[in-house]
């Protein structure tokens, strides 16, 4: 064969290999039999190591291939990765189109009804047609970077099947393990006499979490999208299915035989009652179903809360209950103080998975309840998610169980215990010299999110508050190599290896600073918002209860315990002695416009003087919000070459255009 023979083979392989996976991962009807698959990779198998030359990175062979890793990198998400809202009863669904056709003014709406996979949700990002890259949820702001072992997963196309996708496309879904699957897996384990997974879930998400691979392309994952994230520079349906139809003819597996669009909230409450009855014969494990707006214009119009979308409810089945005893119950104390009594079980089996601990939350919830010891309860996995005692079985009570009360005092440092009259939580009053909190604060410090200090874990961290080395996060740059290495499983190496990741986290950032401090509600997005407003750490310190409140997503609640923990002197004690220790980060410049504050930007298509990563900055910097989609909200759509749909929406809506000169004129003025 002559070197254009072998390309034009390989390119005929690599189409003739996309299209039989398409036809067996979305459409479930093959062409040709698993051995004639499997000759067509090896012939491309053979011709590419041949030609090295013609190796693609979205070609088939592709799927296995990359070393293992070390950890996983973070990715941050474009668009937020947002939770659904939870219903448990036909009436919250009910609440939920009142409150849906009150704010869109109609009388009937019409949904996407959709099947709720119980697997681990991720991000797909398409460029070109070729993938990208992948991610977890994470937190749904940040991700793990696991594209290597998503591109192992034969249902997830390494490029998109026919033509006419954006050049830029975000999708979502749920990668998961089908039952037959999971129990192939549980079987070959027992063989090899390894441990088992409880449940399909947890043997995905344990799965996709490999740090090799290769390990992850022996696991049988497959793949569902539910939806899109980010899209640039092309144009998508106007309608969710009409979305997900899009997708499944670009080669994207959809649970196409079990979504559905119906009108109205009786449509939905019919279809969640047969999605219920058909739950055990589908081929994979599905928590509840999913109703969505189905017009996106009505989705915009409804739009989010801080948590979740407007426009969306997961309705749950019924949570699978057990009986069992409670053995005992303890009493922890967490990271900010907060006692949390906890009913230790007689083990037992619910939902898929073994309970043996179920939180009992407060001592309100537990006088609610009247559990005692040596109660026969009912155990419930709410959601088929959270471990609950919903229940006790009073006739069963043994004579003489006494009520149970919270102690009076710390049972971890003594100190005493005290409840504000507006909460329901009892905390220790030990602060930062409670050894149950010292150890939480310092793990929350170095976890990855925060200062981000590799090789120092929850058994170093015990040892190290245990023997009195560290008290304060402070105390842990004062360290040395010859006291670590003194310590159980650490050697020189490892101790120096500390040192070192300590000395590196030094250079932070004032948003993963402001994080690392532990401040109840202040969480990594309410962090970046409160840099992103004063842009200086002795600012927020000063700030009042009502500037707090200036801040987007900071209530009354949050704003309260940020100026309560900047209050306290050791608090701010220990702020100046991590600056002392060398602690830094690059100065925050807001040079905030009148003209520009609070003002709501959409960038799209390409500049050419600025990425557009720099223009959100500096719009950011002038306190501008930069959103990435149109609404009636946006008061400025800045547009680039190539700018795509966004612009035409734009000018639908009346919003004001603005090219590149006039940004750049405007972030001089």
């Amino acid at each position: 064969m002559t070197a254009r023979d072998v390309r034009r083979r390989v390119e005929d392989l690599r189409q003739q290999i996309n299209h039989h996976n398409y036809l067996y991962c979305v459409l479930d009807a093959p062409e040709i039999s698993d051995a004639e698959y499997d000759r067509l990779l090896r012939e491309l198998q053979t011709l590419e190591q041949q030609h090295p030359a013609l190796v693609t990175p979205d070609s088939p062979t592709q799927r296995v291939g990359a070393a293992p890793l070390i950890k996983f990198g973070e990715v941050q998400h474009a668009i937020p990765m947002r939770s659904i809202k939870n219903a448990f009863s036909e009436q919250e669904v009910l609440d939920f189109d009142r409150s849906v056709r009150k704010s869109l003014q109609v009388d009937v709406v019409e949904y996407s009804a959709e099947p709720k996979l119980d697997g681990l949700a991720v991000s797909l990002v398409y460029q070109d047609g070729v993938f990208a890259r992948g991610a977890t949820r994470g937190d749904g702001v940040v991700g793990e970077d696991v594209t290597q072992n998503l591109r192992t997963i034969n249902a997830i196309p390494l490029r998109l099947y026919g033509s006419g996708y954006p050049a830029l496309l975000e999708v979502r879904g749920e990668v998961y393990l089908p039952r037959a699957a999971f129990e192939a897996l549980n079987m070959d384990a027992q063989a090899r006499g390894e441990k088992t997974f409880v449940n399909p879930r947890n043997a995905a998400a344990g799965s996709l979490r490999q740090l090799d691979p290769k390990i992850t392309a022996l696991r049988p994952l497959a793949f569902f999208c539910y939806g899109v994230g980010a899209v640039e520079r092309g144009k998508l349906p106007d309608e969710h299915s009409a979305i997900l139809a899009q997708l499944r003819d670009w080669g994207l597996p959809v649970a196409h035989e079990q979504k559905k669009v119906v009108s109205g909230v009786q449509g939905c409450l019919d279809y969640y009652r047969d999605m219920a009855a058909r739950r055990n014969r589908l081929e994979y494990d599905i928590d509840g179903v999913v109703y969505k707006v189905n017009r996106l214009d009505q989705q915009e119009m409804l739009g989010y809360t801080s948590h979740h979308p407007r426009w969306a409810l997961a309705h749950k089945f019924p949570a699978q209950e057990e009986n069992t005893e409670v053995l005992g119950i303890d009493v922890q104390v967490g990271r900010t103080g907060a006692l949390t009594p906890v009913a230790r079980l007689n083990p037992v089996f619910v939902g898929g998975v073994t309970v043996s601990n179920v939180t009992l939350h407060n001592q309100d919830e537990i006088d609610r309840l009247d559990v005692r010891v040596g109660d026969s309860v009912i155990v419930r996995r709410a959601g088929d998610v959270i471990p609950q005692i919903v229940g006790v079985l009073h006739a069963r009570r043994i004579q003489g169980a006494q009520r149970f009360r919270l102690p009076r005092h710390c049972p971890v440092c003594g100190a005493d215990v005290v409840r504000a009259e507006d909460e329901v939580v009892a905390r220790c009053s030990g602060g930062l010299y409670c050894p149950a909190q010292r150890k939480e604060a310092i793990l929350h410090f170095v976890s990855r999110p925060a200062l981000d200090v590799e090789g120092i874990g929850e058994k170093l961290v015990d040892q190290l508050v245990e023997q009195k080395l560290v008290e304060t996060p402070a105390d842990l740059y004062a360290l040395t190599e010859e006291q670590l290495a003194g310590l159980e499983r650490m050697g020189e190496k490892s101790a120096a290896n500390v040192v070192a990741a300590l000395e590196n986290s030094k250079a932070t950032t004032l948003a993963r600073f402001l994080y690392a401090l532990g401040i109840r509600e202040v969480g990594v997005a309410t962090a970046l918002a409160l840099v992103q407003h004063f842009g200086d750490l002795d600012a927020l310190m000063r700030a009042d209860t009502a500037t707090l409140q200036q801040v987007p997503d900071v209530g009354p609640v949050v704003a309260a315990h940020i100026t309560a923990f900047f209050h306290q002197a050791h608090n701010r004690e220990v702020i100046e002695r991590l600056r002392e220790a060398g602690v830094h980060w690059p100065a925050v410049k807001l040079h905030r416009s009148s003209a520009l504050a609070g003002k709501s930007f959409v960038l799209t298509g390409t500049l050419e003087t600025l990425t557009r990563e720099e223009a959100k900055e500096k719009l950011q910097a002038l306190g501008a919000k930069v959103s990435g989609s149109v609404s009636s909200k946006t008061n400025y759509l800045v547009a680039g070459a190539d700018p795509g749909s966004k612009l035409d929406k734009a000018r639908a809506l009346g919003v004001e255009i603005l090219d590149e000169t006039a940004l750049l004129k405007m972030l001089q003025a």
